[in-house]
């Protein structure tokens, strides 16, 4: 818990890192090897006085250093200064039972920028 929340501060304020955002919205369902494939789905709103932290933990119970990391999708995505990205993430973790698949994840990422930014479509 201490080592997140260290992540976290070091990942600094949205506002510091990325100062042409005005929020994000990440939109993520989780999935799993299982008769109902969709294990949840979740909405997480970025503010400018938010940590730009992105990793995302991963929701299947015994995985090890598993996860989904957004920072270069999130990144890359203001970089082009696209307002829409979206994709699909498979965790890398290990999990404690073998015969277990690791879940995946589909995301959408909404970037809102300040009035004074430029925009570019999908």
């Amino acid at each position: 818990m201490e080592l997140k929340k260290q992540a976290r501060q070091q990942a600094g304020l949205l506002s510091e890192r990325f100062s042409k955002v005005s929020g994000i919205v990440i939109n993520i369902t989780y999935f799993h090897n299982a008769e109902n494939p969709v294990l949840m789905e979740r909405k997480i709103n970025v503010f400018p006085s938010s940590y730009a932290y992105f990793n995302m933990e991963c929701m299947i119970k015994g995985c090890d250093n598993g996860g989904f990391d957004l920072t270069s999708v999130i990144a890359n995505q203001i970089k082009h200064h696209k307002t829409s990205v979206k994709g699909k993430m498979d965790c890398k973790g290990e999990h404690v039972d073998l015969t277990t698949d690791l879940a995946s994840i589909a995301y959408e990422i909404n970037v809102k920028y300040n009035k004074s930014s430029k925009k570019v479509s999908r």
